[in-house]
């Protein structure tokens, strides 16, 4: 019997990405394949059509959001595993964060800097010490 854990997040996602100060290495990394835990709950979102909100890491502005109903999850040659919603986003499954308050395959990086010592300064910067 398998038990998903549903998170819920409360964080406003539009400046968090600033706040983070994140690696250009999770806006923009080579693909990672992910577990099999991953793509069964797409699977099963898909088959429900449930329709919400995904946070992923995106090389834009770190963290993206999208809203809709996942249509399909593909394969692409070279690039990786992606999800298509029915707004046509396309997002690359190894950088989600949350599918529908659900954790995605990148979540644990995202909680990592959460965890992380902001640089020892309590979340300073040097100039306002």
């Amino acid at each position: 019997m398998r038990t998903l854990l549903t998170i819920q997040t409360v964080i406003i996602y539009s400046d968090y990405s600033e706040q983070m100060n994140l690696k250009e290495t999770s806006r923009n990394p080579s693909y990672l394949p992910v577990a099999w835990e991953y793509r069964e709950v797409i699977e099963e979102e898909i088959e429900k059509k449930t329709q919400g909100k995904i946070f992923y890491f995106c090389s834009d502005e770190g963290i993206c959001e999208a809203e809709g109903i996942v249509l399909r999850m593909e394969e692409e040659k070279n690039q990786g595993l992606f999800i298509t919603l029915n707004t046509e986003t396309k997002i690359r499954v190894d950088r989600i964060i949350t599918l529908f308050g659900k954790p995605g395959a990148a979540y644990d990086e995202y909680d990592a800097y959460a965890n992380a010592c902001m640089d020892c300064m309590g979340g300073y910067e040097k100039d306002e010490l």
